[in-house]
């Protein structure tokens, strides 16, 4: 009799569960430079010391006035100052204008900036302080005005603690005086991949690959999504499919790192060592997914024989849809958990499926699609768990519950790739 494979949501609930909910669970801060930390997850809250604007500042090139001087359009009033970004001028006389520009304070006396492109200086030299402008509109109170504290306000918190910096982010930090940040410290994890018939690009040519061989993909895109994710990775290479080769990576790969993540040999084949090997040195606590592609999925924990506790152990299967697929479902949560990261669920989108799906399967299923110009989703025409050119082709993927089929039309759930790989 088959088991009964664990549906997707109690998967990701069961090693989530395998850390805290709200904090990093790797030891120690990393204050880093604010240059250097996009995609790094915050370990401490930030709070400004100042609000900013600091001060009221003009949002145009243009002339700071009180608007109850100009009560109709084509009022010259005299201009008496002139107030560069970076300086400060003053008190604003009565019945005249300041020129200003964008990001200058606005003096005191004034209530309003009027374009420049609204108004005329009468005299050709813009240096001269007794030159008159004429103002070609009414002015509003507050217009072209940005107030002090609109965008931060002093001792609030601007970022918190568990948030993943994106550059805006980094931005917003930087407006506040932020030179180095508090970050998480990176997982360390430990890569490789099992199969006898890998062969590295560059190892073999083409026109001299053996029967049989294939070049490790895996290998390529798995490391370029762990290191999208803040990781440290140690890339530990093929390891050959032998039980004893299978149990002395893990038992090295188990050292100094938080994760192990592998590919391939977790499937029921006799060549399928990854299973008896972590049951040896561990234990293992999921096993195969109600999901497709990706159902051979494993996790479990590795004891490290130190006294320092376990590894966490991920196994993908060795297609490299289905090691996408996964890692982008199952590994990717667990490692912004890791670092501390709060809400960790996949974002999805109702769009019509501008395709036919006839055939249900008992599995929840992951349709690579892509988004068309008439605002719908087209279907890639191979959804076979070994083509990668799907994953390239595509944009993101249909999350089709079990059992449904999709007729032309249908509101489907979109997961956009954009999301998961930023």
């Amino acid at each position: 009799m088959r088991p009964t494979l664990m549906p997707l949501d109690d998967a990701i609930a069961q090693l989530l569960a395998q850390l805290p909910a709200h904090s990093a669970t790797l030891p120690g801060i990393d204050h880093v430079s604010t240059f250097d930390a996009d995609g790094r997850v915050l370990a401490q809250d930030l709070v400004s010391a100042l609000q900013v604007p600091a001060h009221d500042n003009s949002a145009m090139d243009g002339y700071a006035l009180c608007s109850a001087d100009i009560t109709r359009a084509g009022t010259v009033l005299p201009m008496t100052q002139r107030i560069p970004a970076g300086s400060s001028g003053h008190a604003l006389a009565a019945g005249s204008v300041a020129r200003i520009f964008t990001g200058a304070p606005i003096p005191l006396g004034a209530d309003a900036v009027v374009m420049q492109e609204d108004c005329e200086p009468l005299k050709d030299s813009a240096d001269d302080a007794t030159v008159n402008i004429q103002v070609n509109v009414v002015p509003r109170p507050g217009q072209w005005i940005r107030r002090a504290g609109e965008d931060v306000r002093r001792g609030t918190v601007v970022l918190q603690k568990g948030e993943r910096l994106t550059p805006a982010a980094l931005g917003l930090a930087a407006s506040i005086g932020m030179s180095k940040l508090p970050v998480t410290a990176k997982p360390r994890v430990a890569l490789f991949s099992t199969g006898d018939e890998l062969v590295m690009p560059g190892d073999v040519a083409p026109a001299d690959m053996k029967p049989g061989a294939i070049y490790n993909s895996n290998r390529f895109f798995l490391r370029a999504l762990l290191l999208r994710l803040g990781c440290e990775v140690t890339d530990f290479g093929i390891v050959p499919d032998r039980l004893d080769a299978t149990l002395d990576a893990l038992k090295k790969a188990s050292q100094q790192h938080e994760l192990i993540l592998t590919s391939g040999g977790v499937s029921v084949g006799e060549e399928d060592h990854i299973k008896p090997a972590v049951q040896t040195l561990g234990e293992l606590n999921l096993w195969q997914i109600a999901i497709k592609p990706g159902k051979p999925f494993a996790y479990g924990k590795i004891g490290r024989g130190d006294g320092l506790g376990s590894t966490h152990f991920m196994g993908l299967p060795g297609n490299p849809v289905s090691s996408f697929i996964t890692f982008l479902a199952l590994v990717r949560p667990f490692l912004l958990r890791m670092q501390g990261v709060a809400d960790v669920a996949t974002k999805s989108i109702a769009l019509p499926a501008h395709f036919t799906w006839a055939k249900a399967d008992k599995r929840r299923e992951f349709l690579r699609v892509r988004r068309n110009a008439a605002g719908g989703l087209d279907l890639f025409p191979n959804q076979s768990s070994g083509v990668l050119t799907s994953a390239v082709w595509g944009d993101g993927v249909v999350d089709n519950p079990p059992g449904q089929t999709i007729a032309h039309g249908d509101g489907v759930q979109f997961i956009s790739f954009a999301d998961l790989l930023s």
